[in-house]
């Protein structure tokens, strides 16, 4: 049994290599995610475009089960590798293998039939069902491939390889954006190529995280006398729960494109689409944060150091509240630019809706790793029953605030950010304080802390967006660049206490903390 100095160390080790991944993969996700929405308006056309992000956010509840038992797969593989019980993780590992499979097998012909009944679902432009059909049959494809391969990646993730899990992901994204522009390129811009690029850049990308397994882990073989009926009710009874969470966060989350389509149209969904769009990078970023947390939490769980668990936590929420204040301080103060710049002037009226989708996760992102509290200690009913009747909450409040008050779009903006942060900033530090038995305002201050730090960043940048000598992409990244160096000197100097200091420092490579010191 490894200590716990000998698991920091461990950790300290791979860390600079996980961040380095983190950073490379996020760095390319946000320039080709910023680069391919003016692509595809320019043409595509901005209806058109629209019906990419909600052919993704169908397929997330076509795959919401196979989702949910991934995030339970992933907690007990962790569990049984880290504690080197391998008969166990074996037993784990095919059963949620052969299970997934018999599950995807149920779900194609639902795929079928929902891919075939878009155009009459959806709003979409003329002449181009076919089309739009055929993009809902591969982006849906695509995602039940990943969701399948995701029982691979999970040996990756359990031995803390988020290095290895980037190159997976970082792989999925390059091939499918380079078919785009190629498909584009030799045979003219239609949604139905984007579906065939998201399928093979899926299918290029299992292939590796399944190499990539076998050699990280080679204990785990597929077998189907390692099935176990025991773990089926082990992993459906966890998963159960989480596919109730999965779907009121999909509620929270997903619902809003699917609802401006159907009530304002094709067009409408596009304008959303485009503000979105830095909602979806701002998920990234923070998805990239907390997912380099989550394997050090099961890591602890399984050899029971519970002190530095929730030691470690608690600051993980203040530097994840701390980290996110700065992009989405800089995009709620430089939002006018930011669109006149990426996309054109004439969808610089998009701002103030661009600042109500991404103000409010100053909260809801800070939260991120206590979502792996639930998932460690199995405690995720209450959070799923909660989140599901919130997001049914949300649901019904954006169709009443987009019509009967009137707002259109803004009504669907509203209510998300509204439920929502109720949600988070109540219900998910409280019921993360009652799971580690810790005082209910543990997480209190440190959530405070990056509200207190993303109004200050937005109001400098709305300030210093005034001063600009002339609106260019070199303008906004030098006045960005000014506020990150001034927002991390006060961070450094005078947010962080001296254990967060002393974290940081030990996972960063010794070059770059000789430069610190």
């Amino acid at each position: 049994m490894q200590t716990e100095t000998d698991t920091n160390r461990r950790f300290a080790a791979q860390f600079p290599r996980n961040l380095a991944a983190n950073i490379v993969y996020f760095l390319v996700n946000v320039v080709i995610g910023v680069l391919l929405v003016p692509y595809f308006i320019s043409t595509l056309g901005v209806a058109a475009y629209g019906l990419i992000p909600l052919a993704t956010s169908v397929s997330g509840y076509v795959a919401i089960m196979v989702q949910s038992l991934n995030t339970a797969v992933s907690r007990f593989l962790t569990v049984d590798l880290q504690r080197e019980d391998y008969v166990a993780a074996n037993k784990t590992f095919n059963t949620a293998l052969f299970g997934f499979t018999a599950i995807i097998l149920i779900i194609v012909p639902f795929i079928l039939v929902v891919a075939y009944f878009v155009p009459a679902i959806f709003n979409v432009p003329t002449e181009q069902e076919t089309s739009a059909v055929l993009l809902f049959l591969g982006v849906s494809a695509a995602f039940l491939i990943r969701s399948w391969s995701g029982n691979f990646a999970v040996q990756l993730f359990a031995y803390n390889r988020l290095d290895l899990q980037n190159l997976v992901n970082l792989t999925n994204l390059l091939v499918q954006t380079g078919l785009i522009i190629l498909l584009f390129t030799l045979l003219g811009p239609d949604l139905c190529l984007v579906g065939e690029a998201y399928l093979v850049g899926a299918v290029v990308a299992s292939a590796i995280s399944i190499i990539l397994a076998w050699r990280i882990c080679p204990f785990l073989r597929v077998s189907i006398h390692s099935f176990d009926r025991r773990r089926v009710k082990d992993l459906c009874g966890m998963g159960g729960w989480v596919v109730i969470n999965q779907i009121g966060s999909i509620l929270f989350l997903q619902i809003d494109l699917i609802v401006v389509n159907l009530l304002f149209g094709a067009t409408s969904a596009g304008e959303y689409a485009i503000a979105l769009q830095w909602v979806v990078l701002l998920r990234a970023i923070s998805g990239v944060l907390s997912g380099v947390l989550t394997p050090m939490v099961l890591t602890y769980y399984a050899k029971g150091q519970t002190e530095i668990l929730i030691r470690v936590t608690k600051s993980a929420v203040r530097l994840m509240g701390l980290a996110m204040a700065l992009p989405i301080g800089l995009v709620c103060g430089f939002a006018p630019q930011l669109l006149t710049v990426w996309v054109g002037n004439e969808y610089a009226f998009l701002a103030p809706l661009m600042i109500l989708l991404t103000v409010h996760f100053a909260v809801n992102l800070a939260v991120l790793p206590l979502f792996s509290i639930n998932v460690t200690y199995n405690k995720v009913q209450i959070p799923g029953l909660v989140t599901l009747l919130m997001g049914i909450g949300n649901f019904g409040l954006a169709i009443t605030l987009s019509l009967l008050n009137g707002w259109g779009y803004y009504g669907v903006a509203i209510a998300g950010a509204i439920v929502l942060t109720l949600k988070n900033a109540l219900f998910t530090p409280w019921y993360a304080t009652r799971v580690l038995g810790v005082g209910a305002h543990t997480f209190t201050k440190s959530i405070l802390l990056g509200i207190v730090a993303t109004i200050l960043i937005g109001v400098m940048a709305e300030v210093l967006s005034v001063f600009l000598p002339s609106l260019t992409l070199m303008t906004l990244v030098v006045a960005g660049a000014v506020v990150t160096l001034v927002y991390f000197v006060v961070v450094w100097a005078f947010c962080l206490n001296e254990f967060e200091r002393r974290i940081f420092e030990s996972y960063l490579p010794l070059a770059l903390r000789r430069i610190i010191a």
